[in-house]
């Protein structure tokens, strides 16, 4: 891949996780429901997903904002907002976004997988606004942090974004998916869980091929997090940090 197609991939990309995340970051407004159907969301992505669980998602997921054109955004915000709620907000559906719910032993918020993400956060002298309210580990601050990571070419080279996703998202995003597509009441939050899980796992692969390294199969990967976590690797809580530009409530 030349210099250009890989400056123009990492741009794609960045793009198209900055649009996940806006998604997954909160509830949807009347606007935004028209411009995702004047876009034709999903079609239109940077990176062409090629895997069937990719394909099946965007087929899904482009009805899904096709059928808005049937009724008014008034009539779907409500609907969609309850939804958002029961993942996001109350955690009725049980199915959080935050991974150490998913990774820690007694499924609790705010645990060694929170701090071993706000490590790699600081290592690029970045920060979420406020992490007790919603802490670092939270799947719309993950995808904004790999897109991030994508632009910055001079100081992240590929192999960074990819660990991340190996340690992090690709971790728990798949069970994510998987419970949110089975409890959500609107195929809106259904078809979105499952393209975010099937676009970071195409995206994985993609830069395994341009890295010309495999992916690491899940007993490496869970073998290194074990030594990660039993070595005490994270941050010191008082250790300052920058804000995450674009992060938060005003993102």
């Amino acid at each position: 891949m030349s210099e250009q197609h890989l400056q123009a991939f990492r741009q794609a990309v960045a793009g198209d996780l900055r649009l996940l995340a806006r998604l997954h970051d909160r509830e949807l407004e009347a606007a935004e429901l028209q411009a995702l159907q004047q876009a034709n969301f999903p079609r239109d992505l940077g990176l062409r997903l090629e895997g069937s669980s990719g394909r099946d998602a965007l087929l899904f997921l482009g009805q899904v904002v096709a059928s808005w054109s049937e009724t008014t955004p008034e009539q779907l915000l409500d609907p969609l907002a309850a939804d958002y709620a029961a993942i996001y907000l109350n955690h009725s559906y049980q199915a959080s976004p935050f991974e150490s719910v998913w990774l820690d032993e007694d499924h609790l918020a705010m645990q060694e997988p929170m701090f071993q993400v706000r490590s790699w956060y600081r290592r690029y002298g970045l920060s979420v606004p406020d992490w007790r309210r919603r802490s670092d580990d939270h799947l719309a601050y993950q995808l904004e942090f790999v897109a991030q990571l994508l632009e910055r070419k001079q100081d992240a080279p590929l192999s960074e974004p990819a660990r991340f996703l190996d340690e992090h998202p690709l971790r728990w995003i798949g069970t994510f998916a998987e419970r949110v597509a089975q409890r959500a009441q609107e195929p809106f939050y259904a078809g979105l869980a499952l393209l975010t899980a099937a676009y970071l796992d195409e995206l994985r692969d993609v830069l395994a091929e341009i890295l010309g390294e495999p992916r690491p199969d899940p007993e490496e990967i869970e073998r290194r997090m074990q030594q990660a976590t039993r070595a005490g690797q994270r941050p010191d809580l008082a250790q300052p940090a920058a804000y995450v530009p674009g992060v938060g409530p005003t993102w």
